[in-house]
């Protein structure tokens, strides 16, 4: 096991090679830790070199409805009125705190991404 810190693009190719060779090691023998601490190494330098943006709050809305399987009057229920759920699919009505609120517990969706300007 020869593992060091992935600093350059060669080093997380190298490791990204290394990775896929000993994918399947069983956990617990020497081959096994090696391929935990290298997948840890790889998530922390894509995490700081390749970072992933929160998803604009209106899509995420839109995404969640659809996995739901809810409607737009599903989401009016959750935020008071049909014509609110209908501005704020169409972006023409800001979200506020108390939506934030109310869609955040009814449709799990994690405050931070609802609370980005968009």
């Amino acid at each position: 096991m020869n593992i060091k810190p992935i600093k350059t693009k060669k080093d997380y190719q190298l490791a990204l090679e290394r990775l896929e060779v000993i994918f399947d090691a069983k956990p617990g023998d020497a081959t096994g830790d090696e391929l935990e601490i290298l997948s840890l190494l790889i998530d922390n330098y894509e995490k700081e070199h390749f970072p992933i943006d929160y998803p604009d709050p209106v899509e995420a809305i839109k995404f969640r409805l659809e996995q739901l399987q809810f409607t737009q009057s599903d989401l009016a229920k959750v935020v008071g009125l049909k014509s609110r759920a209908s501005e704020i699919l169409n972006r023409k009505r800001k979200l506020t705190l108390g939506m934030i609120r109310q869609i955040h517990q009814s449709l799990q969706i994690p405050t931070d991404v609802l609370i980005q300007d968009y």
